[in-house]
Formats: C-alpha cells, structure tokens, sequence
C-alpha cells in the first residue's frame, strides 16, 4: 500500500498560522485563565464576532490561553451554520440509531463492520480552505474522499487546539464553531462547517476512557478550527459531505507521548463499530521562527530532520511503533520543530488507537518552519487509498 508520498519545496503563500480521564459526569467547563502576554479575552471576543483584524495583525488563540468567553464565541447563527437543518437532523436521526451505545462492554461490534483506520490531519491554520493554491489543498480533498467512501458511522477527532485536565469530551448534539484566532479578514469568521455531535457516543467514549483508568468529563463546546478548516476542505459540504456525527476529544494538559498513545488506545474499539479515528495537527510546527521563512521556499533544516524521523518512527513496526514515537520528544531537534508539542501529541493519538496496524504516510511537504504530513494507520482497500 502506498500513498502519493511526495515532498514538495516549491514557494507558496499558505500561512498555517496555529500554535499554540474516569468519571462519567456532564457538566459543563471552560478555561478562566489566560497566559501572560496573551491578548485580553474581551479584546479578542470583539474581533471574533465582528470579524475585524486586530492591529497587531493575524493570530491564533490556544486553548490554553482562552478564557471562557473565548470558548463560547461560536456561531449563533445555527440556520447559517445547518441551511438543511431538518434534513441533517432527520439523517442524523436515523444513523446515530447504529452508533455505539454506552453499555458497559468494550466488544460491543455492530456485526459485518469492517475496522476503520485511523488518520492524522496536518491541518494548517484558519486559511487552509481558502488556499487552493497550496499543494495540501488536493491531499486533504482525495484523503476526505477515502473516508467518506469507507461510509463511517461517525467520527471521533483530537485536535492541537483542545487540552485540558481531565480529558474533555465534546456531548452537543448541535456543535457550533469556534474562531480561537483574530487578526484575520471578515470572511474568516463568517465561515461554516455543518456538523452535528451524538451524545450517545460521546457517553461512549466516556465510558471506555473510564474503563482505561483515564479520568474524562463531558462538556459543552464548539469545534476549533483544528477540526473545521481542515474538514472543510476533506469532506466540502457540497461535493463530499461527512453525513455522519463528530465528537470531538481533548488532549491531555501536557506533553506526554506516552499519556497520548495510551489515549488513543483506550478508544480504539469504536474502530470496530464504524468510527473513524482522526488527530489533527501538524507534523512540524513552529510559528515562533515563521516569520524567518515567510516568502522563501526554502525549508528550515529541523522542518526536513524531525518529519523524516516522525515518518521512520510511524511507519516502524507497530509493536515498536510507541517507543520510537516516544523518542520524537527527546530529539536534539524537537523543540525547534516544536516548540509547545500540542500539534505533535494528535499523531501519538492517532497512532495509538491503531494498535497493531501498519502505519503510512500518504504526503508530506516541507514549508519553512512547518511540515505537512499527512497519515493513516490501518488498510484501506486499493480503490479507496488516498
């Protein structure tokens, strides 16, 4: 099984801009504190619903530095965000009736369903679904193409955008958006993306993260865009709908490759009841030395070094496959690659509820202090690969 797999260098104008478990309970929680020489939450909020650029020029919030109001600035407009309301509603309906339920076992297989594969996403910054221009644009398409052609029953997605302590599981059923960026133009904040959550299977998700001994809590929250740009692209609501429910999933608090392995494989039996699995990130990821490279093709020399040892370290043997990804962290580059690890910690998800399955990448491409390489763990047929 191969993939397209090619590394590109050629300049471009794309600006990923993105930086930055088990006691089953329902309330509701938001970050209150902002890091230092953050932005002022009220600030920001002013430019997320009016859509204005902040003067500072574009930049993107981290969950981390959110405060509560950040997390709630989602689109209220739901009309706008679902034009086919009661259409989705009523396909939701119908297909959340085969989801997992949260009865306690965790080999509750719906019969005849294939294993689903999992992915990780690098899924650039806020700009990415209006960048045709760049080389990802097509690779997102074609990989959003292979999954909805596996015709999941939902998907569960973990984001670089989402941390918190204890692990967070999104149970809305309407899942509006957030804009954790500013600075950007208008339009940015006009976008849509119509999904709709199943708190049927977040209950589920609970449940096995309660099983695997990880403490975890439902909320109420929107999707960042660490899963709504990129999706954007992958599964366009006109040509290549995702008709299936999304929940979305936090990471730990921390930087653990272990921690976010393990996260991955107390979740990975849903895989076994038509669930795709999906972290979103990105390989390589360091806004601080971005703006040493803007407008030059030409790659930073960690951007190259650490996605070629993430590419050895994923596609290694699977009962390997955790140990080498582990050692990433303690790389003499990993920290140029990236600085915060949270858009490294969703492959170790990704790679972790894949088990014992082979690992590929299916692209990559190397843009000054980013990489962009896109995987999947798990067979897909030869018809379907991306």
């Amino acid at each position: 099984m191969t993939g397209l797999n090619n590394n590109h260098h050629q300049p471009t104008h794309q600006h990923p801009i993105a930086q930055h478990g088990d006691t089953i309970s329902f309330k509701t929680t938001t970050t209150s504190d902002t890091e230092p020489n953050r932005p002022n939450p009220s600030e920001d909020r002013r430019h997320k619903k009016r859509g204005k650029p902040a003067k500072d020029g574009p930049h993107i919030r981290s969950e981390a530095g959110a405060g509560a109001g950040d997390l709630l600035v989602q689109c209220s407009a739901v009309g706008r965000v679902f034009p086919n309301l009661g259409q989705r509603q009523a396909f939701f309906s119908s297909s959340t009736s085969a989801l997992p339920s949260a009865a306690p076992t965790r080999n509750n297989k719906i019969s005849s369903m294939a294993r689903m594969p999992t992915y990780f996403f690098s899924h650039g910054g806020p700009d990415v679904q209006y960048n045709k221009a760049h080389p990802v644009f097509p690779v997102l398409q074609k990989i959003g193409r292979e999954i909805t052609s596996l015709k999941p029953k939902a998907v569960v997605v973990f984001s670089g955008h989402w941390q918190s302590t204890p692990i967070n599981v999104n149970n809305v059923l309407l899942t509006d958006l957030i804009y954790d960026f500013y600075g950007f133009p208008r339009y940015f904040y006009e976008a849509t993306y119509p999904s709709i959550g199943s708190p049927e299977l977040a209950s589920k998700v609970l449940f096995l993260l309660s099983d695997a001994g990880i403490e975890a809590e439902g909320v109420k929250r929107g999707l960042d865009h660490g899963v709504w740009s990129g999706f954007n692209v992958a599964f366009d609501p006109e040509s290549n709908p995702l008709d299936c429910p999304v929940v979305q999933v936090s990471l730990f608090n921390n930087e653990d490759p272990v921690a976010h392995y393990e996260l991955g494989r107390a979740v990975s039996s849903l895989r076994d009841e038509g669930v795709v699995i999906i972290g979103a990130g990105m390989s390589v990821h360091n806004l601080r030395d971005m703006r040493f490279s803007m407008g030059s093709s030409r790659p930073m020399p960690y951007s190259v070094s650490f996605d070629n040892a993430l590419r050895d370290a994923a596609l290694a043997d699977p009962r390997e496959r955790e140990a080498k990804m582990a050692a990433l962290t303690e790389r003499p580059d990993a920290k140029q690659a990236h600085p915060w690890m949270d858009h490294l910690m969703p492959v170790h998800v990704a790679a972790g509820a894949a088990e014992e399955e082979k690992g590929y990448q299916v692209w990559t491409h190397h843009e000054g202090s980013f990489a962009w390489a896109q995987y999947r763990f798990g067979e897909v047929s030869e018809e379907l690969e991306a």
